[in-house]
């Protein structure tokens, strides 16, 4: 018998390490394991979509005759006694990139060495493993573009294929537990469907249309010309070798130039998410700390009041409350826009990126933890490839340009439903009483964008020691 150990790769499509394990010769037995030490770090919404993509995965297996096993507990203790109760020499699994997951994996393997147990180990969420793209020094890549030139030149693996029926263990496990039963309450916000043909279904119907126009279609919210596939990646209920293929069937259907432009733009978004997973893998430390070191300590103003404005979507701003209340509405913030608040937060607000990212992990569907850090601190100025500290987001101005009929700002912030589109761009020139007529229920803006930004320059001059 071979153990396949389910993590972040819930599907039987595409899997790399269970395709091997179950090329090996010996029944593949499934399993999947829910450790509490995880489970500190994740979230109600996210542990909800994890739930049905593995009711998805077992119903999968069962339509195989086979089945996945669920346990609980210490992965060191639960591994072993799975291999030992099957009767298997091997334990098989993909590999994650976090340091927690390292740390983990380092321990569960020297715990099944002790047991006698073989462990194999395979990339499979990414094209390319961190590291296999460097510099001519040998070095990581910390600037991206020189990173997707190399990337685009690599040979890509093919898709694999699922397991036959014949290639796993005749098992049966116990039901999934609940939300509750694993410590959270069921989150207010609609997901989507966690199954792989869900996951498929969203990808054609992005690469059959959208992704001839994503470099224009991506930047506007209310048309959504974005795959929508972000947390299919999260959780490998798609596999990235899949994505490409089905990329690369666009390329070839493409018409023209300006097409297959519009396609190498959007794979240039699975490159950044490589490259995000190279930068965590060599630099654990970046979850807490800046990847980019200023001579002094930035000075955050870190205003609680402002801070509980812009979680609730309460800051006067329209298109910065949208997208605070359609990631608490859908687990979801439009990459425009998570731009826009994430810049609204760390320069206007003059607030830590962390506590951006702590909020958004919370409640984000998609949250991974190497994309979310590279792109909060690179809104904060404190990452790779970071945004310059003295480029900041004016938020009126971005939202005139990609929500100009306001049609994405009204479909979050219903106070301004009725209100004139120009009336909501201009709603920080508005008198109290001219706001008060048009939507009393709405705020005005918190902060002085203006102001703030001049604060936000002479913050971060004075932490690279020019003031």
């Amino acid at each position: 018998m071979r153990v396949f150990w389910h993590r972040r790769d819930l599907r039987v499509h595409d899997n790399v390490g269970l395709a091997d394990a179950a090329a090996d010769g010996d029944a593949v037995v499934p399993v999947f394991c829910f450790d509490d030490d995880v489970l500190r770090h994740a979230s109600p919404v996210r542990v909800s979509f994890m739930l049905d993509a593995l009711s998805a995965l077992r119903a999968e297996y069962r339509e195989r005759g086979s089945d996945l096993l669920v346990r609980r507990g210490d992965p060191t203790a639960v591994l072993p006694d799975v291999a030992h109760e099957h009767d298997a020499d091997a334990v098989y699994w993909n590999r994650d990139y976090t340091g927690l997951a390292q740390e983990r994996d380092e321990l569960v393997a020297d715990a099944l060495s002790q047991e006698g147990v073989e462990v194999a180990r395979y990339h499979d969420a990414v094209l390319h493993e961190p590291g296999a793209i460097r510099t001519n020094a040998g070095d990581p890549y910390s600037v991206y573009s020189y990173f997707w030139k190399k990337w685009q030149d690599r040979e890509k693996d093919d898709v694999r294929d699922p397991p036959s029926a014949d290639a796993l263990a005749d098992v049966s496990g116990d039901e999934l537990p609940s939300l509750p039963a694993l410590g959270f309450d069921a989150p207010d916000a609609a997901l989507p469907d966690a199954s792989h043909d869900a996951a498929v279904s969203r990808l054609d119907d992005f690469c059959g249309d959208d992704v001839f126009d994503y470099e224009n279609g991506r930047e506007y919210p209310a048309r959504e010309g974005t795959s929508r596939i972000s947390q299919d990646l999260k959780f490998g209920t798609l596999g990235v070798r899949e994505a490409y293929a089905r990329t690369e069937e666009a390329m070839a259907d493409a018409a023209g130039d300006d097409e297959r432009e519009n396609v190498e733009e959007f794979q240039s978004q699975l490159a950044w998410r490589e490259f995000y997973a190279q930068v965590l893998y060599f630099n654990p430390d970046v979850v807490t700390e800046n990847y980019k070191d200023y001579e002094n300590e930035i000075e955050w103003r870190d205003d609680e009041n402002e801070i509980e404005a812009w979680k609730a979507g309460e800051t006067g701003y329209p298109i910065v409350d949208a997208g605070m209340r359609q990631l608490r509405a859908e687990a979801y913030v439009h990459n425009r826009v998570r731009m826009i608040v994430a810049s609204f937060l760390t320069k206007d607000l003059l607030t830590d990126w962390r506590v951006g990212y702590d909020h958004y992990r919370e409640y984000l569907v998609d949250h991974d933890t190497a994309n979310d850090n590279g792109g909060w601190q690179w809104a904060g100025s404190t990452g790779t490839d970071a945004q310059p500290y003295f480029r900041i987001f004016n938020p009126m101005t971005q939202q005139e340009d990609y929500d100009p009929d306001a049609e994405y700002v009204k479909t979050y912030v219903p106070e301004l439903a009725d209100v004139p589109a120009e009336k909501i761009h201009a709603w920080h020139e508005l008198s109290d009483e001219e706001r008060d007529e048009l939507a009393p229920d709405y705020p005005a803006p918190i902060v002085d964008h203006g102001e703030r930004r001049e604060e936000a320059l002479a913050m971060f001059e004075a932490a690279r020691g020019d003031a």
